[in-house]
C-alpha cells in the first residue's frame, strides 16, 4: 500500500553508506519516501542515483596515473628517473612499471552534501524560471527545457505569457515546434522584431540563437517559409531591424522564396526588395551616430529617449562629453523605469566603481564559448558628482520596481555574497557539479593542500576518429603583483622552491588518461607566491568539442597522502569541457585571501607556437589578472536592493522568513530562481 514502510531498512543503510563514498548522504524526508518502495523500485531508483552522482564529480572513469604513488613518488625521484621515464612514454607510449603501492585510507573528514526530496511541482517552476529568464541561460538548462517540452503533454504549466530573452524564444518554439507542442497563434504573441524571427530561423538550422555565429540555414519546408514570413510580416520596423544583421537576412531570404508571397506578406516583400536592392533606409542608430559626432547633445538625448535601454548605455558616453550632467541624468530619470533590471544594475555598479582606478576593463563577448577581453582602461573621468546621481537613481529606481513584487517578510543577506556575482549570462557556462557565476569567489575549505585534476578520452565522435589526443594540465605560480614565479607542467614535474608536484605527461588516452597537480598552500604564500592561474591545454590540436569526453576539477586534501589519488568525496567542483577551443582556464586561485575565483574561460592558442603553457604565457596572464580584479554587481548587494523595497533586515537568519546565504536558503547555486524572480 502507498506510504506503507515496505523497504527493510538494511537497503537504505546499505545505500546511503555507498553513495558517502561519492560524498553525499539521503535527507530525512527522501529516507522516509523510499522506505514506501518496494525493493526491485529502490534498486532501479539506487542505480540510477549512483549513476547520476558519479557522473557529477568524475567517478565513473578510471584515474589510473603515470606516478601511481603520486605526490611522493615524484617529490623523491631523481632527475635522471623523471627524464628517462618522459622519454619512454614519448617514445612507446607505455606507461612506468611501478607496482601501486597501498595507500592508507581517507583520514579527512568530510562534510556530506544532502540529497533533498524534490517535487513535480519544484521541477515545473524549475523549468518555467528557465523559460522566463531576463538573461542568457546555458546548454545544460537548454537541454532540460527541451527534455520538458518533449515529455509534457500540456503546456499550461511551464509557458509563461512573456518570454523576456529573446535568445529564449527562439530557442523554446523551436522546441515546441519540433514536438509538435504549440500553434502559430499560441507562439506568435512572442515574437516582437525581426530579429526575434532570424533566431527561430536560426534554431531550426541548428545554429547560435545568440548570434555571435554565422549559420548555414537548412531548406525550410512550405509551412516553415509561410511561419517563418507571417512572424515577420506582423513585426514593426522590420527593414531597419533586418539591416542589424543584413547578410544574414539576404541569405536567409533566398531560401524563404518572400516573393511567391507578395500578395499575402507584402511588408516582408517590401523589405527584402529594399535589403537586396541597397535602397537607403534612415535608421535610429544612424541618427544617434550623427548627432554624436557633431556634439548636438539634445538631439541625441531626444532620440535616445525613445530606446531606454540604448540611453543606458550610451549613459557614460554622453556623461563625458556633455557640460550639463543634470540635464542627461534629468532626461535619463524619465527613461529610467523602461530599462531592463539586469542594465539598470550593471549601469548602478559601473558608476559606484567609476572613478576606482581599475587598470584593466573586461568584457564577455556574446556566445556560446566562455571567452573574455581585457583592455586598459582608459577612459576619461567623470564628476564623481554625477557618478553618484546615477547610482542614486539607478537604486531608487530599481527600490521602485522590487517594491511591486510579493512581500519578503524578514529578510537575512549574507555578507559572503558579496563574493557572489549576478548571473547576467549564462549562455556559455560549463556543465558542472556546482555551477555559479564568472568572476564569483568561492571561499576554500580546510585543508593545505590543493589538488586539480584533469580527465580525458580519445576515440570517436560522430562516427570520426579523434586520433592521439593529448592534454596538457599546468598551474602557473605569481606574486602579488602578478609577477611570474613558477609553473607546474609536463615540462617542470615538481618545484624545488616550495611544495607542488605534476603527476606526469601522459600524450595518448585511447582508454582514458589523467593528471593531476598538487600545491601546498602555505609552502607557496611562505615563498611570496599569491596566485595560481589552472590551465589546460590541447597540445594535439583538437577542439574539446571534438572529444567524447574531457573533464577537469579540483579537490581539497587535508592529508593528501591518505586515500586514492582521486578522491571523490573530497571534489569540491567538476568541469565538462567542451568549447570550440584548445585552452581552459577553470579556475584562479587567490592563495593569501584564500578563495577560488571561478573563471571557466577558453582562450585561442597562438597558431605558430607549440600549444602549451610557455608559448600561451601572456595570454593566461592576462586574463587571470582580469578575473582576480573583475568588477560586477554582487548578489549583496542586489538583495539588499529587494530587502529595501520589500522586507525588514534582520541580523541572524533565525529571525528571518527570507534566507539569502552561500549555504541555505536562496543560495548562489540556485541561478535559475534568481534570474527569474529577482533580477526580472
Amino acid at each position: 500500500m502507498p506510504g506503507q514502510h515496505i523497504l527493510p531498512q538494511t537497503y537504505i543503510a546499505t545505500a546511503m553508506k555507498n553513495i558517502e563514498y561519492l560524498g553525499f548522504t539521503f535527507s530525512k524526508q527522501l529516507m522516509d519516501v523510499v522506505q514506501t518502495l518496494s525493493v526491485a523500485e529502490f534498486t532501479a531508483l539506487y542505480r540510477e542515483v549512483v549513476s547520476g552522482l558519479e557522473s557529477l564529480v568524475g567517478a565513473n572513469v578510471i584515474f589510473k596515473p603515470m606516478y601511481p604513488g603520486f605526490p611522493q613518488q615524484v617529490m623523491m625521484a631523481n632527475e635522471a628517473e623523471l627524464y628517462i621515464n618522459a622519454v619512454l612514454h614519448y617514445v612507446t607510449l607505455g606507461m612506468p612499471a611501478y607496482v601501486k603501492e597501498e595507500r592508507s585510507p581517507l583520514l579527512d573528514q568530510i562534510d556530506l552534501e544532502v540529497i533533498e526530496l524534490g517535487s513535480g511541482e519544484q521541477f515545473d517552476g524549475i523549468i518555467r524560471n528557465l523559460i522566463q529568464s531576463n538573461v542568457s541561460i546555458s546548454a545544460t538548462d537548454k537541454e532540460d527545457i527541451e527534455w520538458a517540452i518533449a515529455a509534457y503533454d500540456e503546456m499550461t504549466t511551464l509557458l509563461p505569457d512573456e518570454i523576456p530573452l529573446k535568445e529564449n524564444v527562439g530557442f523554446v518554439v523551436h522546441a515546441l515546434l519540433k514536438y509538435n507542442k504549440a500553434s502559430t497563434m499560441q507562439i506568435s504573441k512572442y515574437f516582437k522584431t525581426a530579429t526575434d524571427v532570424l533566431r527561430l530561423a536560426v534554431a531550426l538550422s541548428d545554429g547560435d540563437v545568440s548570434l555571435a555565429a554565422n549559420t548555414k540555414f537548412r531548406k525550410f519546408k512550405r509551412s516553415e517559409r509561410r511561419l517563418l514570413l507571417g512572424l515577420l510580416d506582423q513585426c514593426g520596423n522590420i527593414v531597419e531591424d533586418m539591416l542589424r544583421h543584413k547578410q544574414r537576412w539576404i541569405r536567409l531570404g533566398e531560401i524563404l522564396h518572400p516573393a511567391e508571397y507578395r500578395g499575402r506578406y507584402s511588408n516582408c516583400c517590401d523589405a527584402f526588395h529594399k535589403l537586396r536592392n541597397n535602397l537607403p533606409v534612415e535608421t535610429f542608430r544612424g541618427k544617434v551616430e550623427e548627432a554624436l559626432r557633431y556634439r548636438n547633445i539634445d538631439w541625441a538625448v531626444e532620440l535616445l529617449q525613445q530606446r531606454p535601454g540604448e540611453f543606458a548605455r550610451r549613459l557614460d558616453h554622453l556623461l563625458r562629453i556633455s557640460a550639463d550632467y543634470a540635464l542627461i541624468i534629468a532626461k535619463f530619470d524619465e527613461a529610467a523605469q523602461q530599462v531592463s533590471t539586469p542594465v539598470l544594475l550593471q549601469v548602478l555598479e559601473h558608476f559606484k566603481r567609476r572613478d576606482e582606478q581599475h587598470e584593466l576593463r573586461t568584457f564577455f563577448p556574446k556566445g556560446n564559448v566562455a571567452k573574455a577581453t581585457a583592455v586598459q582602461n582608459t577612459l576619461p573621468a567623470i564628476d564623481t558628482d554625477a557618478c553618484a546621481a546615477v547610482v542614486q537613481l539607478c537604486r531608487s529606481t530599481l527600490i521602485d520596481r522590487f517594491a511591486q513584487l510579493p512581500p519578503l517578510g524578514n529578510v537575512y543577506v549574507e555578507e559572503q555574497l558579496q563574493q557572489y556575482l549576478v548571473p547576467f549570462s549564462q549562455r556559455s557556462a560549463s556543465k558542472a557539479l556546482r555551477t555559479i557565476v564568472r568572476g564569483s569567489k568561492l571561499a576554500m575549505p580546510e585543508g593545505d593542500t590543493i589538488r586539480f585534476f584533469l580527465w580525458w578520452k580519445e576515440g570517436k565522435v560522430g562516427g570520426q576518429p579523434t586520433g592521439r589526443v593529448d592534454i596538457d594540465l599546468s598551474a602557473v605560480m605569481y606574486d602579488e603583483k602578478w609577477q611570474y614565479i613558477e609553473h607546474i607542467s609536463y615540462t617542470n614535474l615538481r618545484s624545488s622552491k616550495y611544495k607542488a608536484a605534476h603527476s606526469g605527461d601522459i600524450t595518448s588516452a585511447p582508454h582514458g588518461a589523467c593528471e593531476f597537480i598538487d600545491i601546498d598552500i602555505p609552502s607557496v604564500i611562505q615563498y611570496g607566491g599569491r596566485y595560481i592561474v589552472t590551465s589546460l591545454h590541447v597540445f594535439t590540436g583538437q577542439p574539446y568539442c571534438n572529444l567524447p569526453e574531457c573533464f577537469a576539477g579540483w579537490m581539497m586534501r587535508k592529508r593528501p597522502a591518505s586515500g586514492e589519488i582521486f578522491e571523490p568525496a573530497t571534489v569540491r567542483d567538476k568541469i565538462d569541457l567542451a568549447a570550440d577551443t584548445r585552452i581552459a582556464i577553470p579556475v584562479v586561485i587567490d592563495l593569501v585571501e584564500r578563495t577560488l575565483i571561478w573563471t571557466d574561460l577558453a582562450l585561442k592558442k597562438y597558431p605558430n607556437f607549440h600549444n602549451n603553457i610557455e608559448d600561451n604565457y601572456k595570454g593566461i596572464t592576462l586574463m587571470g589578472k582580469a578575473m582576480a580584479s573583475l568588477v560586477k554587481p554582487s548578489l549583496y548587494e542586489l538583495f539588499l536592493l529587494h530587502a529595501a523595497a520589500r522586507g525588514r533586515l534582520v541580523e541572524s537568519p533565525e529571525l528571518a522568513e527570507t534566507v539569502f546565504a552561500v549555504n541555505s536558503g536562496i543560495t548562489p547555486y540556485d541561478i535559475s530562481t534568481i534570474m527569474a524572480e529577482f533580477i526580472a
